[in-house]
């Protein structure tokens, strides 16, 4: 009986007691848990001798989380140690595991080395756990702190220095690590601004340059290492960037060739004197401006020759011509409507011009665009070396029902050095070397106007209009450069109120005023004519004959020549005294009857190309030469039949 109690009492004491004892440890861990004791008992729990504080582990009370926070959970292995931490209002706050420093560490390679699929996931997940956002009422979330298989946050302003600088690694390695798996162009963002496709090759480019400014250096050519490790980075990013126009081009391994030749461009900078520098590169900069002044003076003076040349087609063609003209019977040289070339009720228009295809087009599209061909006259006046050529032409080919004539400065006997000042001058020597000896001539604007083409009387002839059309009262003028897109009979019906000259004017831009063309520091100049009167264009222009008899302008034009034969005046060409001849005596046509430009100017506006009557290629990039401007080309090139014998003949070819 007594060892039945015996056994009752032990049984009792081994059963109940551990009951009880459970309970009461069961009930302090509650209350700890719910005054936030238990998190102050773990973040000091011991492994092994070291005890060691978990920072990643919320040290914040549950007051200062006034939302739930998103819970983020990592794949981690069955080794880790995960912990839940509760907060009075029962949210949770984060479950979470509890990885070493050396798991930290570990951390930046595995995201380095990840994949470029799981690396997108893996950002993703990261942002949410770095961004740092303020709230409305005026309090930060938590910030977050990275670690291995977990993610956890810590108070307001607790965020350690080394913790920021561990996440800017972690990202600049995934970075590169995306460059190098990817294998194509990430754009990347530079203070919020995002990189163009060629940035990295812009980098790489200015790199070289400042490499090569280096190596020149003498305080860095007193650091033979340097030197050699500098020529070997050079030699890498040349072979980098090779003929690379965008960052896709490059190979995979040019940011690490960037970032190397980056820092030894860092150690240059400690060793070179930057007053060396500053010094080294003015003198290429000297250098370099005076290598592009030499280079543009080239260019101007090769495209001023290319200007002056006759292509083998264009000179084969009169050639032919002229052989086959002399070969005709008499009856076979007349054009026929000769009984029109007098008659000033139809439209008669005047062309000096020794280039027989330049003829052709201006002649060829006048016709083409006009409605009543057969009231228009063209009289056509060339030199005695290209007028068999040119008669031989347009016998060969008529303008349909459009009256032609063809004649020969040489037939003007009233036209002599005694009657005319400008023919005493074009046969002076001094004149003769003023166009011919160009290569003595100054590198400045005048140098496109020596060309000997101003030696040709042709190029004066239009100053003697009512001489050679006495029984004309209106003409119109044209240049053998222009191209005519619209009917032209309206300039017939212009009222000019009394002026002579019917041109458009070119002041729009403060380089074509009289001042250009003129030397008003000469008194006479200066005394007559305003430096910023309005300039205009020869190329199109309708000349009332009848008020140019009456104003006596052919003598006026006379008076000037005379006065400038020591080229005091003006200097070159023959704008110049059209200028002074027919000031105040010029009407401004609409600008839509004349555009001017395709000859030099490659942005004349579109728009106005289509609407203009007349387009002219004024400058040197002629449309017959190789050196015009091909977004020009057609306008010309659409009214020469390249099929014609003579033109297949010389290979004259769009």
């Amino acid at each position: 009986m007594v060892r039945r109690r015996l056994v009752l009492v032990l049984l009792c004491v081994t059963v109940l007691a551990p009951m009880v004892l459970f309970t009461d440890r069961l009930a302090t861990t509650s209350n700890s848990i719910l005054n936030g004791g238990f998190v102050d008992d773990v973040s000091n729990l011991s492994f092994g001798n070291e005890i060691e504080k978990l920072n990643i582990l919320p040290q914040a009370s549950s007051v200062s989380v006034k939302e739930p926070i998103q819970t983020v959970h990592s794949n981690g292995s069955s080794n880790s140690d995960q912990i839940s931490a509760y907060s009075k209002d029962g949210l949770a706050l984060r479950t979470e595991e509890l990885p070493s420093r050396s798991s930290r560490e570990h951390n930046s390679r595995v995201l380095s080395a990840t994949n470029e699929g799981k690396e997108s996931k893996k950002e993703r997940v990261i942002e949410q756990a770095t961004n740092q956002e303020s709230r409305s009422d005026g309090l930060e979330k938590p910030k977050p702190v990275a670690g291995n298989k977990g993610r956890g946050f810590r108070k307001t302003g607790e965020a350690t220095p080394s913790r920021k600088q561990k996440n800017n690694h972690d990202k600049q390695s995934r970075q590169r690590s995306a460059v190098g798996h990817s294998g194509k162009r990430q754009m990347e963002n530079h203070g919020g601004r995002t990189a163009m496709p060629d940035a990295r090759v812009q980098h790489l480019k200015d790199q070289l340059t400042r490499a090569n400014v280096y190596l020149d250096l003498e305080s860095t050519q007193r650091s033979p290492p340097f030197i050699r490790e500098l020529r070997t980075q050079i030699r890498d990013v040349q072979q980098a960037l090779g003929d690379a126009t965008m960052d896709s081009e490059l190979p995979k391994n040019a940011y690490a060739i960037l970032e190397a030749m980056e820092q030894t461009l860092a150690k240059g900078k400690q060793i070179s004197d930057c007053s060396a520098a500053v010094k080294k590169l003015q003198a290429i900069l000297r250098s370099t401006k005076e290598q592009l002044r030499l280079h543009n003076r080239q260019i101007m003076f090769l495209t001023q020759l290319a200007a002056k040349t006759i292509p083998k087609g264009l000179h084969c063609l009169p050639l032919r011509l002229s052989t086959e003209y002399h070969s005709l019977n008499a009856g076979e040289l007349q054009f026929p409507f000769q009984e029109k070339l007098e008659d000033p009720a139809l439209y008669h228009y005047a062309l000096f011009s020794d280039n027989v295809l330049a003829a052709a087009v201006v002649v060829n599209s006048t016709v083409f665009n006009a409605k009543n061909p057969e009231s228009h006259v063209f009289h056509i006046v060339t030199d005695r070396l290209n007028y068999a050529a040119m008669r031989m032409w347009f016998l060969a080919n008529p303008p349909g029902k459009a009256t032609i004539q063809v004649q020969s400065v040489e037939e003007f006997t009233w036209l002599n050095s005694s009657y005319s000042p400008v023919l005493k001058q074009l046969g002076s020597q001094s004149m003769i070397d003023y166009y011919f000896r160009t290569h003595h001539a100054k590198p400045d604007g005048t140098l496109k106007y020596r060309n000997p083409k101003y030696l040709s009387i042709l190029n004066h002839l239009r100053f003697y209009l009512p001489e050679i059309f006495p029984k004309l009262n209106k003409v119109v003028f044209l240049d053998d450069d222009i191209v005519v897109q619209r009917d032209l009979t309206a300039l017939w019906m212009i009222d000019l109120k009394g002026k002579v000259n019917g041109a458009v004017e070119t002041c729009g831009e403060s380089f074509h005023r009289f001042d250009k063309y003129l030397n008003f520091s000469n008194p006479i100049i200066s005394k007559n004519f305003d430096p910023d009167a309005c300039g205009w264009a020869y190329g199109m222009n309708i000349f009332d004959l009848a008020e140019w008899r009456k104003q006596n302008i052919t003598e006026i034009y006379h008076f000037w020549q005379e006065l400038n034969h020591d080229r005091l005046l003006w200097s070159l060409g023959t704008l110049p005294p059209g200028l002074i001849t027919f000031y105040n005596r010029t009407f401004a046509l609409d600008r839509s009857w004349h555009v001017l430009g395709l000859g030099y100017d490659p942005d004349v506006n579109q728009t106005d190309i289509e609407r203009a009557a007349v387009i002219h290629y004024n400058g040197n990039m002629k449309p017959w030469l190789e050196i015009v401007m091909p977004q020009y080309r057609n306008y010309w090139s659409k009214y020469v039949d390249y099929d014609q014998p003579y033109l297949r003949a010389c290979n004259v070819s769009p």
